[in-house]
């Protein structure tokens, strides 16, 4: 399914974006590191949806050729007929596992960041305005405006407090991050003393500051960039700072661990709605299965956007659908056993 599906992924996509590569003169090697991105990008996104197709249209062909009527006919039951698929499904989760946790993030970056590099106009560029954000017990940042892609920000300042009191402050025209250090122009650093104020300017200052890129403004896509360990610090990190984006970043971490789960219950289903001999054949289990998939999807978007723009649990959101489908899978597999 995953070589059925991706490459006609990738010629659509091509279609669509030839005009701007070859007008932005994208090099080659970024192109094919893009496209193969792309590929495992799509492929944990539709993970689910491939797997329940394959497993019905694998399953139908065995039942259109009466070969689970043989199978059941002489003694062995529906449960040991099962079992091989639950061993697939083992793996297949491993794998799925692995591939959310590890592979799926560095490819989310990798697009990601094509994408808004080359393929994006500059009005299409997510830009954050005012933002004022507290990033430790002592320091406080303020950005007027910061660009996520171009990790530039204008009209930048920094407040040190020890014991509530102000110590220092650092401002600046702009400030660009890069290689792990800030490049502010027009520096200013007003040291506050009680013999009086120490200033200090320059057109240039190269330093380090105590806050990574993100912390200015995480781009929408960032939780889905971090490896498993990252994404727990940075989820830590901003409920620390009382960020508004918690409930996106926690349905990306829950997701990780509820998508091998799925792999289970749409493999049960996907066996009991095939398993039987249908007059329609392997059309009507697969019209099916789509139906099912696509609710599925539904399910799993709605809820999803739900924990996302409001207060809504996203343990709930995440885990709903697999309870939902996992209760239509027990009852779908006793149906066909009997």
């Amino acid at each position: 399914m995953l070589l059925l599906f991706i490459p006609i992924g990738i010629t659509v996509n091509l279609a669509e974006k030839i005009g701007k590569i070859l007008e932005r003169e994208v090099p080659f090697p970024a192109v094919a590191q893009y496209y193969l991105d792309f590929t495992i990008y799509f492929a944990n996104l539709l993970f689910p949806i491939f797997l329940f197709l394959s497993v019905i249209w694998f399953t139908s062909k065995l039942a259109n050729n009466t070969e689970i009527v043989a199978f059941l006919s002489s003694g062995v039951s529906f449960w040991r007929f099962l079992r091989p698929y639950m061993i697939g499904a083992t793996i297949v989760a491993v794998f799925a596992l692995i591939m959310g946790l590890y592979l799926a993030p560095k490819a989310s970056k990798g697009f990601n960041q094509f994408k808004y590099k080359y393929l994006k106009n500059n009005s299409e560029v997510v830009k954050t305005d005012n933002i004022y954000r507290q990033i430790n017990d002592h320091d406080y940042i303020y950005v007027s405006n910061f660009n996520p892609v171009s990790k530039r920000g204008v009209n930048f300042s920094l407040e040190h407090f020890e014991d509530n009191e102000l110590k220092y402050k650092i401002t600046a025209n702009s400030i660009k991050y890069n290689d792990s250090m800030y490049r502010l122009m027009t520096y200013t650093k007003r040291t506050f003393g009680k013999q009086g104020d120490i200033l200090e300017t320059t057109r240039r200052k190269d330093t380090i500051l105590p806050f990574d890129a993100e912390d200015l403004t995480p781009v929408e896509y960032i939780a889905e960039t971090l490896q498993y360990k990252e994404l727990i610090h940075f989820i830590e990190k901003e409920r620390m700072r009382g960020s508004s984006n918690i409930g996106r970043y926690l349905v990306v971490k829950y997701k990780k661990w509820s998508l091998p789960v799925s792999v289970f219950i749409l493999t049960i289903i996907a066996v009991a709605v095939s398993s039987i001999k249908r007059r329609g054949g392997m059309g009507v289990n697969l019209a099916f299965g789509i139906t099912i998939a696509m609710v599925f999807v539904f399910f799993d978007k709605v809820f999803g956007v739900m924990a996302e723009q409001s207060s809504f649990s996203p343990l709930v959101a995440v885990w709903f659908p697999n309870v939902v489908f996992g209760i239509l899978a027990v009852y779908l597999l006793f149906n066909a056993k009997r």
